[in-house]
């Protein structure tokens, strides 16, 4: 089993209007409405991919209800948190016009300790069936930012490997606690270590107590600095698409990697792809299946030299 951690899961809406126009009024041509938040994604692309998922963190109020209602219909096992709050929604607004995205995300419910109690002794014990744990996205608001540094301690105690997701100081708190992997993106990066040069910031996250850091690039692919070498696994072409959830799908297949004992060119490849399928995909966050396994075949990766 595959353990995802969503500590503030959302409903995810996503708006589709012919351009979007500041200060202008807009009529929505196509409205998509699913459970969302970056460790349910990564659930959800697990689940089609074969593998068992479980998603937990915390759940509440009528969004909550309506996020777990939309969950029994997907691959994957609700292992939710009730909270007293209502779970957050988010907006993303889609140009038709120009293929950008516009994102509006909402804080979420506070928790209480006594919520962050229950959820620690639900995840000691999910734990104890886990072949890896992805810890994924924002905090809600109740939570110390030093959470996600309190539970890949956990997982490591647990024996479990941890990859970590996220940004800000609960990133740079969450590292520390020396997780198996992190995946920032470059901007994600930059702001951890005060470089824009992705080889060195990936050298400069390791340092900081990462055994193994992932950035996303973009359309340049993903790079990896593992302790077996370093690679980039680049698409064969640039793409225009929705980017929404193609992070997430790349953290799914670096996870399906690791649990099928793929050596890392092969992950990055899986992770590449998927990512890749993700932009290409009709609606946000899902991934094209047959973009996917065409393109298996045509990722292309680099292996750089460590630096002196």
């Amino acid at each position: 089993m595959i353990l995802t951690v969503t500590l503030n899961t959302a409903i995810d809406l996503t708006y589709r209007v012919p351009a979007l126009v500041p200060q202008g009024s807009h009529r929505v041509f196509e409205v998509d409405e699913r459970p969302g938040g970056k460790g349910v994604n990564v659930a959800r692309v697990l689940g089609a991919l074969g593998h068992e998922a479980v998603v937990t963190g915390f759940a509440g109020g009528p969004h909550g209800e309506t996020l777990r209602a939309g969950l029994a219909g997907l691959p994957v096992r609700d292992a939710l948190v009730p909270v007293a709050g209502n779970t957050r929604r988010t907006l993303a607004v889609v140009d038709a016009a120009t293929g950008d995205t516009t994102q509006f995300n909402e804080p979420g419910p506070a928790v209480t300790p006594e919520e962050w109690a229950a959820f620690l002794t639900a995840y000691e014990s999910l734990l104890r069936g886990a072949r890896a744990v992805a810890l994924c996205g924002s905090l809600p608001p109740g939570i110390h930012v030093g959470a996600y540094a309190e539970l890949v301690r956990r997982a490591r105690a647990a024996g479990v490997p941890a990859l970590l997701d996220t940004s800000g100081e609960p990133l740079r708190r969450g590292i520390a606690a020396r997780p198996d992997l992190v995946k920032p993106n470059a901007d994600e990066l930059a702001q951890l270590t005060g470089s824009r040069e992705p080889l060195r910031a990936t050298h400069a996250a390791r340092r900081r107590g990462a055994r193994t850091v992932v950035s996303s690039l973009g359309p340049d692919g993903i790079l990896a600095a593992t302790p077996e070498g370093i690679w980039q696994a680049t698409p064969p072409r640039k793409v225009l698409g929705n980017p929404t959830g193609a992070g997430d799908s790349a953290v799914a297949g670096l996870l399906s990697g690791l649990v099928d004992a793929l050596p890392w060119p092969d992950r990055l490849v899986r992770a590449t792809a998927l990512a890749t399928a993700t932009v290409l995909a009709p609606t946000a966050g899902d991934f094209d299946r047959a973009c996917y396994e065409d393109l298996l075949p045509r990722i292309t990766v680099t292996e750089h030299t460590p630096a002196a």
